[in-house]
């Protein structure tokens, strides 16, 4: 993407300011969406970012500075601003190429794409959304809102320590909403499955599977009547259930929180935080996974990190300015949105491992309580964990089995002492997918666990 003798001038003239360190992050992505509503098309469109950051670090003092003009001359623009940002007032030193001798790394592939986006014709992207669409049309549907999104992003890495790595990350994206109505009745399902893939993700039934399942909710909450309120036990739904330890537990197992000490698990490896039946890792080595990736945005190889093990904490997710404020050694969680962002210590696939129960094993050992079976948004305290999320579909449970249905649900809890009450974890481990914001921007991340059984949380609803 660019030149050697290029890149080590620009990092030479970054550190003249004294800077101990200095990297540069190149980006080139192309997007591509499309957006139907009711099987016709409401608007489509892509673009093209290119542009480049540079980070220099006057000890663990981050200066980031960006730019969509790559030329010699715009990156030395902006490789002088970050030089003198530190109060440095002197000539600065650009002459010869900076000497850097760059290791460029080996490639690393964890997944292949086989269709890639970029050579694929709108027409045939349009006939998936189309097929998704034509697949909710089930029941009391009335609406159906399909989005469509590819993106292509290629990227060159190069530090003051000599790294040279370049990468390129596919993603590819399926967003259904059904809403469902009959006279004064009215709700809504929705299903987003996505992949770090090609076009290859879509093929067989991924479009109908998608269009069926965002209807099949909606539809199954349509005469649905309130939840109950109180603190009860609570079975919460595979895959996208665990976004709740995702927002309410992942975030502050990120050494931006820990650093800070503005994490209740700040300074407590090795200690038990969590029910002997959960552990939990955060993975950024899956083939194809939403959140995966050959090396993180700072070029260090992705990897898999236990996170929890048998409830006892074993780390934290570590990027370069997290491992020097803390000691912790760095795993790969280095991420950013794109250019505009300096890198900080992010989620990649983000779940809770299988346990040796079944779901029909911990819908038996309740009484009364609540089916979470799929979740929904919500909002979390960064610091205390403390959190609110609403059900997206949700039955109660009496005497061990699933009754009537019920809407209006949240689960409203804290994630260390939510940790402690998940006493049943099963083995149907599944992933889901959602963007993920944090002061590095919003980047694609897998949240995902098996049925667990939080033996008490509060539910808030109507009834």
């Amino acid at each position: 993407m660019l030149e050697q003798n290029l890149v080590s001038e620009v990092l030479k003239v970054a550190r003249a300011g004294g800077a101990e360190f200095a990297d540069l992050f190149v980006e080139d992505k192309v997007t591509s969406q499309l957006h139907l509503l009711n099987g016709g098309v409401k608007d489509a469109g892509g673009g093209n970012d290119f542009g480049a950051g540079i980070r220099v670090l006057y000890g663990t003092k981050v200066v980031y500075a960006y730019t969509n003009d790559v030329s010699r001359d715009g990156l030395r623009t902006i490789a002088e601003a970050v030089a003198r940002a530190n109060g440095f007032g002197g000539e600065v030193d650009a002459s010869g190429a900076g000497g850097l001798d760059f290791r460029v790394a080996a490639p690393r592939k964890i997944y292949t794409v086989t269709k890639h986006p970029l050579e694929t014709k709108k027409l045939e992207k349009l006939a998936l959304a189309k097929r998704a669409s034509a697949a909710a049309k089930v029941g009391h549907v009335k609406t159906i809102d399909v989005r469509y999104f590819d993106w292509v992003q290629r990227v060159l890495i190069a530090n003051s320590d000599g790294l040279w790595v370049e990468d390129e990350r596919v993603y590819s994206r399926l967003a259904v909403n059904a809403i469902a109505e009959d006279g004064s009745h009215r709700s809504d399902g929705a299903f987003l499955p996505g992949a770090g893939m090609g076009m290859e993700f879509f093929d067989g039934d991924l479009p109908e599977r998608a269009g069926a399942e965002a209807a099949r909710i909606a539809n199954a909450m349509l005469y649905a009547g309130f939840a109950p309120a109180g603190t009860i036990p609570v079975v919460i739904g595979n895959a996208f259930g665990g976004v709740i330890f995702h927002e309410a537990c992942g975030h502050i197992l990120e050494t931006t929180a820990i650093e800070k000490k503005a994490s209740v698990f700040a300074d407590k490896i090795g200690q038990q935080i969590a029910h002997e039946s959960l552990s939990a890792v955060d993975d950024g080595t899956i083939p194809g996974a939403w959140g995966s990736s050959n090396f993180d945005d700072e070029g260090m190889p992705t990897e898999r990190t236990v996170l929890i093990e048998k409830g006892i904490l074993k780390s934290y997710m570590v990027d370069k300015v997290g491992e020097m404020k803390t000691g912790y050694t760095r795993t790969g969680s280095g991420r950013r949105q794109d250019y505009t962002y300096a890198p900080a210590s992010r989620m990649r696939n983000t779940f809770i491992t299988e346990g040796p129960e079944t779901p029909e094993s911990l819908i038996k050992q309740v009484k009364y309580g609540l089916y979470a079976k799929t979740m929904g948004g919500g909002s979390v305290t960064p610091g205390t964990g403390d959190y609110n999320f609403t059900v997206n579909e949700g039955y109660i449970i009496r005497d061990g089995e699933i009754a009537e249905p019920v809407r209006g649900a949240a689960l409203v809890g804290n994630g260390a002492k939510d940790l402690m009450n998940i006493v049943g974890v099963a083995g149907d481990l599944a992933r889901g997918q959602g963007m993920c914001g944090s002061v590095s921007g919003s980047i694609p991340a897998d949240v995902g666990q098996p049925h667990i059984l939080i033996s008490e949380i509060t539910v808030g609803g109507r009834a």
